[in-house]
């Protein structure tokens, strides 16, 4: 079986070889881009074509020409956001898992105990303790009771597990909130994201259509050369 051939050619920027699908003519740029790739390359001409790479390198480098004349300087979410669209990465992530990597065992055993202390099962639990514990002291070793009425080991034994109870739920909403933040960290991220892909979006169609139109133009200027060659030769016979 023969290898089929693969035209190729040199980017004008990296100077690296690719595929000619990986490359885009100058003529195609559009004019904001190709300015930002001039600034960069003097030497570069719209007749040499330039890789995908380099091309999204630009863009992203004039999307954020754009941003900051229009926010001011950006923030370094955006800075991030940017830096994806440049290098064409993906910033779809699982918050869940990511906050969980984060996560010390103590941090794991104070949610858990968070957890179990905010349960139905707990509140039984708990509630038969008490029970059992009044009924033991008070009614079946009534004359021996460790702890008889008014059941201040109890009191003292209840006052402990609230002061414990406390700052691990604390710990464990102060863990909510910061995976609440990482979470509209992300959710900014994505539709900031997608601003700039929809942005991009349009600018290549903007650019497609105008390409077209102009190719529709070409092709209309030479069917009506057509058409008046053909009327000339048709005349011609008549004026002989």
């Amino acid at each position: 079986m023969t290898k089929r051939h693969v035209a190729t050619s040199a980017c004008s920027i990296c100077h690296q070889t690719k595929p000619l699908s990986e490359l885009a003519p100058g003529e195609s740029i559009r004019e904001a881009i190709a300015t930002e790739i001039l600034q960069a390359n003097p030497a570069w001409t719209s007749d040499q074509p330039v890789c995908n790479s380099c091309l999204n390198r630009f863009r992203a480098e004039h999307f954020r020409r754009l941003l900051e004349e229009e926010k001011g300087e950006l923030s370094d979410l955006e800075m991030r956001v940017l830096d994806s669209l440049r290098e064409q990465d993906s910033i779809a992530a699982n918050v869940n898992d990511k906050f969980e990597q984060q996560l010390s065992f103590g941090d794991r055993v104070s949610d858990q105990l968070a957890n179990f202390g905010g349960s139905w099962a707990f509140l039984i639990l708990f509630g038969l303790v008490v029970v059992v514990w009044m009924i033991l002291n008070s009614v079946l070793i009534a004359q021996e009771a460790f702890d008889p009425y008014p059941f201040i080991l109890l009191n003292l034994v209840l006052s402990c597990l609230a002061a414990i109870q406390a700052p691990v739920i604390l710990m464990s909403q102060n863990r909510q909130e910061a995976k609440d933040r990482l979470r509209s960290e992300y959710d900014f991220e994505v539709n900031f994201r997608a601003e700039l892909e929809i942005r991009l979006l349009h600018t290549k169609l903007d650019q497609l259509l105008s390409h077209q139109w102009q190719r529709l133009l070409e092709i209309q200027q030479l069917q009506l050369e057509l058409m008046e060659e053909l009327a000339e030769r048709r005349d011609k016979p008549r004026r002989s």
